[in-house]
């Protein structure tokens, strides 16, 4: 039998067209031929792809690196100082309400230690656990058949997506990330171990360790059980079920010791959590706000185009995978509008949408004209067949294949332009209170009375400490308190 050579992509640098061909073509077409060299044990294309997604994010949250500490990251410093550190290892996992966010305790101590209070320094560290989370994306996409065509589109997507970006630009909600960090490799290895490959029973084992490590991050790590389902043909599902029984034991276990604290954890009477929360507005509330708009247009693409299938079928599990994500933050009783850094799971299911909308739109646009605008033809007399007239909605104005780059462009614009102008300027503001305040008692050698300051007091107090090594004592809040101490100097922030 005559071997047939591999298809290579030839690049013109002079034609437009023929340059988006080439980068679809060598950046989605999963792992690259296997006589292509390797580096550090990966084929060259993936390397490429991989730096293109982690310049994305650099791109995107690049000068949320200059943003001072917001103020509850003082007081989960503080908390890392005492949980963090080997000693702080077992008073952790005796603190019942701690211990579920064991993982944050120890990132942020590792920060703390190696290079003190450095704001770059904490902010590098969200941006890089972003990057690998981007990373992660891609190879879930990768690995998941259905998903595969999209995998590349859909990490791009997520790479520069504003809905989540709370979990980035916010320290303190780094829980949200290492949450998929461990959660969605977890699911990784839950999908390789599903094609019975000869190391199975070491992707079980890692990614039990994982799922462990993600119910360490947050208590909402149990949601990722049915997300495993959700990644199985549903022919498959009897097969599994003995395979996630261990998942769903672990992630029961994590539930019995939250609900376990209700008497005393503060997750239980500030509003985080509650069953006689509106469940049924919350929840539809926010899947159209992580919907809108790319999620939208996404959708609208899919199912009013001719798409196959099993394109439409993808972005139905795509849909589910948001809905699901989002159920254990439909609890919230101070507001139905769910904060963005939680919507950071929520979103792998946006861009896996996305990611497929933009497969159809390739499909489209690289549709031969005859077959984009008029459809196939007949012999005269003989009616064509039904899926013959649903010729594409916008097929007469998808002529050009490089539409799907300027899309992305386009993309891209949007989400880094928000980031950029908006929630940069509204992070900056919500650290000034707490900054004002450590200025005016770094400047202050007695008693501060902090008359008007808009966070809590254990805020103050916490970012007092950590930032000047002073006691909590050092500040009064109170005419009470006042009166008898004469305090050296009063602090009241103002606002603009």
């Amino acid at each position: 039998m005559r071997r047939v050579k591999a298809f290579q992509p030839r690049l013109n640098l002079t034609d437009l067209s023929g340059i988006s061909n080439f980068a679809f073509l060598y950046l989605t077409t999963g792992v690259p031929d296997r006589k292509r060299p390797l580096y550090w044990g990966l084929p060259k294309g993936t390397l490429l792809i991989c730096l293109a997604l982690a310049l994305l994010c650099v791109l995107t949250y690049a000068p949320s690196l200059s943003l001072p500490l917001l103020e509850d990251d003082y007081a989960n410093i503080w908390g890392a100082q005492h949980y963090g550190s080997w000693a702080g290892f077992p008073a952790m996992f005796h603190d019942d309400v701690a211990r579920v966010r064991a993982t944050v305790y120890w990132t942020i101590y590792l920060v703390w230690k190696y290079f003190g209070l450095s704001p770059l320094a904490f902010r590098v560290s969200n941006l890089i656990l972003q990057i690998f989370d981007t990373w992660l994306l891609y190879a879930i996409g990768l690995a998941w058949g259905r998903m595969r065509p999209a995998a590349f589109w859909a990490a791009a997507f997520f790479a520069v997506y504003e809905g989540h970006q709370e979990a980035v630009m916010w320290f303190s909600a780094n829980n949200e990330l290492l949450l998929f960090l461990f959660g969605g490799a977890s699911l990784l290895c839950w999908i390789k171990a599903s094609s019975r490959p000869a190391n199975e029973w070491l992707l079980r084992a890692a990614g039990l360790l994982l799922f462990v490590l993600a119910l360490l991050s947050k208590e909402s790590a149990y949601i990722f059980v049915p997300l495993f389902l959700l990644a199985t043909p549903v022919e498959e599902w009897r097969r599994s079920l003995p395979h996630l029984a261990p998942y769903c034991l672990l992630a029961a276990v994590m539930i019995v010791s939250v609900v376990l604290t209700r008497g005393h954890s503060f997750r239980f009477t500030d509003g985080s959590f509650s069953l006689h929360a509106p469940v049924w507005l919350t929840l539809p509330r926010n899947v159209g706000r992580v919907l809108w708009f790319w999620g939208l247009l996404s959708v609208t693409l899919i199912f009013m185009s001719s798409a196959a299938a099993s394109v439409r079928k993808s972005a139905l599990i795509a849909l589910a995978w948001i809905a699901i994500a989002l159920v254990p933050y439909s609890f919230l009783t101070y507001s139905t509008q769910i904060p963005s850094r939680q919507l950071y799971l929520a979103s792998v299911g946006l861009s896996f949408l996305f990611g497929l909308a933009m497969v159809q739109l390739r499909e489209i646009t690289l549709a031969s004209p005859q077959r984009a605008g008029r459809g196939p033809e007949f012999p005269k007399g003989t009616a064509p067949p039904v899926a013959a007239t649903q010729a594409p909605f916008c097929a007469p104005f998808l002529k050009r294949s490089w539409l799907a780059a300027i899309v992305m462009l386009a993309v891209v614009g949007h989400n880094v332009g928000y980031i950029w102008i908006k929630k940069q300027r509204q992070f900056r503001e919500r650290a000034e209170p707490t900054q004002e305040l450590i200025q005016a008692a770094r400047q202050t050698d007695g008693l501060l009375w902090v008359q008007c300051f808009p966070r809590h007091p254990s805020i103050a107090e916490a970012a007092v400490w950590v930032a000047l090594n002073r006691y909590p004592s050092n500040l009064i809040f109170t005419p009470d308190q006042a009166a008898p101490l004469k305090p050296s100097a009063t602090f009241c922030y103002k606002g603009h």
